[in-house]
């Protein structure tokens, strides 16, 4: 008989261990751990309008100008929101929203989108937003008249 039919070689001898399989599912992650990354952005969020509130944009030298501002002379749509932030930081809702009304919204938004994602992340569930590109292409056409009537005549309660 040769090595290739002997009947140690017909038959290897099964390695100790578990047996073959898929591995174990890994184990979900704590409600701290889930929450690190949405406290992580509140936190930036918050330290930002912090510093905003403490350095008044009103007075000059500060911040940077505008590019749009300064090369054509016209309001972009985030134009005075800065002077927002400091208001709405303050609690004056009547000066933030005239010096710009699109980024007072925004705070708004944000604050709903991220209640919701820290409520998901607590629950253990993915934060999804499918916005349709018409959602999309609809603020774009809000902030786009927005920027054209507040560089008009007749909108310049609209500007900063």
């Amino acid at each position: 008989m040769d090595a290739s039919t002997s009947p140690a070689a017909a038959a290897p001898d099964p390695a100790p261990g578990p047996p073959p399989g898929p591995p174990p599912a890994p184990a979900p992650p704590s409600r701290l751990r889930r929450l690190a990354v949405p406290a992580g952005v509140l936190a930036a969020v918050v330290g930002a309008f912090g510093y905003v509130a403490a350095v008044d944009p009103n007075e000059p030298g500060h911040y940077p100008v505008c590019p749009m501002l300064r090369f054509t002379g016209m309001f972009c749509p985030g134009c005075g929101g800065l002077r927002s932030a400091h208001a709405f930081a303050h609690g004056d809702l009547a000066t933030a929203l005239g010096a710009n009304a699109p980024a007072v919204a925004g705070y708004v938004v944000f604050a709903v989108v991220w209640l919701v994602w820290a409520v998901r992340a607590a629950r253990g569930r993915p934060m999804r937003i499918a916005l349709a590109p018409g959602y999309w292409w609809a603020v774009g056409a809000v902030l786009v008249v927005f920027s054209v009537v507040r560089n008009l005549p007749f909108g310049s309660a609209l500007a900063p």
